[in-house]
């Protein structure tokens, strides 16, 4: 029997590395291409073999697929969103040559060529592009916002929604994405094409961080911050987190998911766990604080901590 390998860019991620188990549970040889080597170590030990570089290395890319069956490409520049177009074209190129069978990727609900004028978007809309050129069968996830990015939110009791994120969102849970990238590889039907994966339910930020604290931080308080004033907190008290999050931050402020999921659910099976189940596990996760010790008098007087 011939094992089909995998080699996952970006497998450490908090959506590449639910791909890369689930490809292992479902069979198949697993490689992850990371730059940080101590992390995939961390988390992986020696359950899979590691390449370390980064995506701007195309020698070091098309030695990773030496022997490769397939390409999932799970890209995050952060302060350098072009850094996904960049990568997705070496990688796209590095695949041909090593003679790869197929490309999957992870875009975004959002992208489409009429919101290019957000540079992140516009960086996943050229990726999207430099695939569908590169001549190999693809699949193309436009995934929407995953309930994995909830804790983001939340900081000891105080949960900042900023600005009024009007929009509903499709929450969808990583456990469920990753079956449905796995299937993909199996599922020839599947190649070429551009398929979106929403979750089953529509909710706002602020209604998916009520359903999640309520279950998972009871004690936190969910409220909202103006959008005039996060640049101004982001300046006072240094929170470059938040600094460098600001522009994605106007942009879902203007633009909500989009698309039809029919054929996604069809050919993958359709996402099924919802916020309040996965909240429910994330809840179980959460160690109890340890029991108080108070002292306790005992017949003679004196004291004990019970």
């Amino acid at each position: 029997m011939n094992i089909k390998s995998i080699l996952i860019v970006g497998g450490t991620g908090m959506l590449g590395e639910p791909v890369a188990r689930r490809l292992a549970k479902d069979g198949y040889k697993v490689r992850v291409f990371t730059h940080t080597l101590e992390k995939a170590r961390a988390k992986f030990g020696t359950e899979f073999e590691i390449f370390t570089s980064d995506v701007e290395d195309p020698a070091l890319l098309e030695k990773a697929m030496q022997g490769c069956w397939g390409v999932h490409v799970n890209l995050y520049g952060g302060p350098d969103p072009d850094l996904e177009r960049r990568g997705v074209q070496n990688i796209a190129r590095a695949a041909v040559k090593a003679g790869l069978q197929r490309l999957t990727y992870i875009s975004g609900a959002t992208v489409q060529e009429a919101n290019t004028w957000y540079v992140g978007t516009r960086a996943k809309f050229e990726a999207e592009k430099a695939i569908r050129e590169s001549g190999l069968p693809y699949t193309i996830f436009r995934a929407a916002s995953f309930v994995e990015s909830l804790p983001q939110y939340v900081r000891g009791k105080q949960a900042n929604v900023i600005g009024k994120q009007p929009f509903p969102r499709f929450w969808v849970a990583a456990e469920d994405y990753a079956r449905m990238a796995s299937t993909a590889y199996a599922d020839p039907e599947a190649a070429n094409k551009t398929l979106y994966i929403l979750g089953p339910q529509a909710l706002t930020i602020r209604e998916a961080l009520q359903a999640y604290c309520g279950i998972v931080s009871p004690e936190a308080k969910v409220s909202a911050m103006p959008l005039w004033m996060a640049p101004i907190i982001a300046r006072l008290f240094g929170v470059k987190e938040l600094a460098n999050a600001l522009p994605y931050i106007r942009y879902s402020e203007t633009v909500g998911e989009s698309g039809d999921p029919t054929e996604a659910n069809a050919l993958l099976g359709a996402p099924k766990i919802t916020l309040e189940q996965w909240s429910r596990t994330q809840a179980a996760k959460v160690e109890p604080p340890p029991r108080e010790l108070k002292p306790a008098v005992q017949g003679d007087g004196s004291s004990s901590a019970v």
